[in-house]
């Protein structure tokens, strides 16, 4: 048995202090493989290990989100906890408190009051009484009424709060859904939040900053904003993080880092990474992960639509399934996205569904562009066919968003990059995977995009299209990512239909 202290270091980190063999083992506790280790040149030259430290031995520091978990180490190993009474995660507000202020706030949607749900009230307690949380809520939940909740009480204290998205069309789209919450009560979003990405003004003085994390990196070095410099985040009391999930490369953990006197640290994602470590990294520089409800909970109580999920499975001829059996990755990636007759596949397949259809690929010049031509090529004149890829300006995308919300039997095609995540166009009937993607995060937002609830609308369809190019026992990569897609269906709880296909 031994015992640890644990004191506050600022709102990023606590330092943890024990017995030389005691903070050994905690560099142990909060140690985890990297993804992808071995390709790095340092382990490959011996210098790394391949793992990701959380606890500095040096400096004794860890991010101060993971204090639940110290407290599950010491309890497993029969330690004593001495910890900080700055260390606080309960500072006394209530339920009723939120359920109350969300009714004076009074939000609407197109001037129809809004009935704040159960579980988005506790959501909205659990960020404001502990400070600092990743709320884990998936797409139709009403994560940007929890949002705009949150901002609203922050603002009522007197309090600035920065909001950073990972893309300028969610800036523009949260932007919108503010006036559209405030369209009966009064509020002025123009008077109380700015939205800041490249081409708009760069000169803050409301309360509210909606912006990229790209802008926002930028600030840090002083480099958009002129005249703020380092000391850009410590301005704000609140900092709350869209699609969070996102946030483990290296510029958001470093801005993070640098939030050391932002007291409000709030994460909210749909998703959340399969790999321990990145959950880690996440709950440590924002707090600790809160599951919100699950999309099979929304389901259950009719809040989002029904998933129907068929599982296309084309098969190749074996001359040619022989003939690339030792294709590496992004070989196989260059034949399956240049195939002439998978491309008409996808393209009958786009043309034949009736309802708003999201066709999402991943490489823009060499497969979105070529199935968005074809599709052009074929569609029925009158039909709307969209096309949408980081060269589209921001302004376009918001344009196609909400006239696609205007049609019936529209198709967008459109990269996973720019579509796959946040983006709210609840007319979506019929969402085409045309690219393969073993990414759990990227497979389920994607699917986000078609749950939302619409006056007519029941279900919303995934074609999810696989390839099977194995020969006798060698499987090809896109088939074990499909394998890895199923898995995350089954995970969810969601049913599915297989059905092969011959393709030459």
């Amino acid at each position: 048995m031994a015992h640890i202290k644990v004191e506050k270091f600022n709102e990023v980190y606590i330092r943890l202090f024990s017995d030389s063999s005691t903070e050994q083992e905690l560099s142990e506790f909060f140690k985890f493989p990297v993804p992808g280790a071995k390709f790095s040149p340092k382990f490959k030259a011996r210098l790394w290990d391949g793992f990701s430290r959380l606890y500095n031995l040096q400096t004794k520091k860890l991010y101060s989100g993971l204090i639940d978990y110290v407290k599950e180490f010491a309890e497993r190993n029969n330690h004593t906890l001495e910890i900080d009474t700055d260390i606080s995660y309960d500072i006394g507000i209530t339920s009723a408190q939120v359920e109350g202020f969300a009714k004076i706030i009074n939000p609407c949607s197109k001037g129809t009051p809004i009935e704040i749900r159960d579980y988005q009230i506790d959501a909205i307690h659990k960020s404001l009484n502990t400070c600092k949380t990743v709320l884990l809520s998936p797409t139709a939940s009403g994560k940007s009424l929890i949002i705009y909740t949150l901002i609203r009480w922050f603002l009522a204290k007197n309090m600035k709060v920065l909001i950073i998205v990972p893309t300028t069309s969610l800036v523009e789209q949260l932007y919108a859904d503010f006036e559209d919450y405030s369209t009966g009560n009064g509020w002025q979003v123009n008077d109380n939040c700015q939205k800041l990405y490249s081409g708009l003004s760069k000169d803050f003085s409301l309360n509210v900053l909606i912006t990229t994390w790209q802008s926002s990196w930028r600030n840090k070095a002083g480099g958009a904003l002129d005249g703020i410099g380092k000391d850009f985040y410590n301005q704000f009391d609140a900092v709350i993080c869209d699609e969070a999930h996102l946030a483990k490369g290296a510029s958001i953990t470093s801005m993070f880092e640098n939030m050391t006197d932002v007291k409000y640290r709030i994460g909210t994602t749909g998703t959340i990474d399969n790999s321990q470590v990145n959950q880690l990294q996440l709950e440590g520089i924002m707090g600790p992960l809160h599951r919100v409800i699950t999309t099979k909970q929304l389901m259950d109580s009719n809040r989002v639509v029904q998933l129907d999920i068929k599982c296309l499975l084309l098969k190749y001829p074996e001359e040619v399934r022989k003939l690339n059996k030792n294709m590496k990755y992004q070989e196989e990636m260059d034949f399956l996205v240049s195939h002439e007759g998978r491309n008409k596949f996808i393209t009958n397949l786009a043309l034949k569904q009736d309802g708003n259809t999201l066709v999402l690929f991943q490489f823009v010049s060499k497969h979105g562009k070529i199935l968005h031509k074809m599709i052009v090529d074929r569609a029925e004149d009158g039909r709307q066919v969209f096309y949408v890829s980081g060269e589209v300006k921001t302004e376009d995308r918001e344009y196609i968003r909400k006239a696609t919300d205007s049609e019936t039997n529209a198709i967008i095609v459109a990269s996973f990059a720019t579509f796959s995540t946040g983006i709210n166009i609840p007319s979506i009937e019929n969402i085409i995977f045309a690219s393969p993607t073993k990414s759990k995060i990227r497979n389920l937002q994607s699917i986000g995009r078609g749950l939302r609830l619409r006056e007519g609308k029941s279900s919303c369809v995934l074609y999810d299209v696989a390839d099977d190019l194995s020969y006798k026992s060698s499987k090809n990569h896109t088939l074990n990512h499909f394998a890895e897609r199923v898995k995350t269906y089954s995970e969810e709880e969601f049913t599915l239909k297989l059905h092969q296909i011959d393709i030459k």
